[in-house]
């Protein structure tokens, strides 16, 4: 693995569902972005995945100023960093969820790639509190991989189940020209209605990637996240960490920022013996250009 020998952390920092009320370090504002993004640099993360917000409900908005804000306040105080801008809407049509990527034109940007039951739920009780049919057919993800190739932005595919690897490499890659190759691949545990960690299924997941692929992890709660952590730094792949997936450190403590949740990944990355990837670094791996 000579490409993937340096370890990415990406920090999610806000998402589209975690809010003030949770952490109140979620930030909300483009000033609380740059300053979260800002921290994270300075602990080493290379990538940031940005939910914009709105500013009075908490919830994530794809609304085009709202992201241009938040993109511009953090691309200005942290030049270097990839921004990684989310297409994740449960109840916009395509025409509105891809307009961010296609005006801002970020180096990376999220592909959602199947349909799903989206939910918050009570894995202790079974209790679903809140959910939604996550629509992203075939015809939609077309469109979103047409556009971002367009707006040179490559896509990272987020798979919350194993058909959603199956409709990439199967089916939309045998088009030519759709996608940007190499691919980076995402796998995301812990969502309800997506799939849990368990290691057998990820080494097979593993498996299917095309060749020259890389991949991280990230996982909804300590039981998802941190295993699968150990797992990719162990295995050549990377990690995503962050106030969108968990709220609180592995010690159970609220966390202070998406930046405290960097430390526990670097102390994984030394003990295994990989360095963390620069920004420099990170887009090489990924097969990025460089900022000019």
């Amino acid at each position: 693995m000579p490409k993937q020998t340096k370890l990415i952390i990406c920090a999610a920092v806000a998402g589209g569902a975690t809010k003030k009320e949770q952490n109140p370090n979620v930030p909300y504002t483009p000033e609380e972005f740059a300053d979260e993004c800002e921290k994270c640099y300075n602990e080493g993360v290379s990538v940031v995945h940005l939910h914009a917000k709105d500013q009075e409900t908490g919830y994530g908005t794809i609304d085009l100023e709202a992201n241009r804000q938040v993109y511009a306040a953090v691309r200005e105080r942290c030049p270097d960093l990839i921004i990684n801008i989310s297409s994740a809407s449960m109840f916009d049509p395509p025409e509105k969820r891809i307009l961010p990527i296609s005006e801002l034109k970020p180096e990376m940007c999220s592909f959602n790639t199947n349909s799903m039951n989206f939910a918050m739920a009570n894995f202790k009780t079974g209790e679903v509190l809140m959910e939604f049919i996550y629509k992203n057919s075939f015809k939609d993800q077309v469109f979103y991989a047409e556009k971002m190739m367009e707006a040179g932005s490559r896509p990272e595919f987020e798979i919350f189940d194993p058909g959603g690897l199956s409709n990439i490499i199967h089916i939309l890659d045998k088009r030519e020209g759709l996608f940007f190759h190499p691919m980076h691949f995402q796998f995301v545990y812990g969502v309800a209605g997506g799939m849990t960690w368990n290691q057998k299924m990820h080494l097979a997941l593993v498996d299917m990637l095309p060749s020259n692929s890389t991949w991280s992890v990230c996982g909804v709660a300590g039981l998802n996240q941190i295993p699968a952590a150990f797992q990719a730094v162990m295995s050549g792949g990377h990690v995503r960490i962050g106030l969108e997936d968990n709220i609180r450190n592995p010690d159970k403590t609220l966390s202070k920022g998406s930046w405290e949740q960097v430390g526990w990944v670097k102390d994984l990355a030394r003990i295994a013996g990989r360095e963390i990837a620069s920004c420099s670094d990170a887009r090489e791996i990924l097969s990025l250009s460089e900022r000019k």
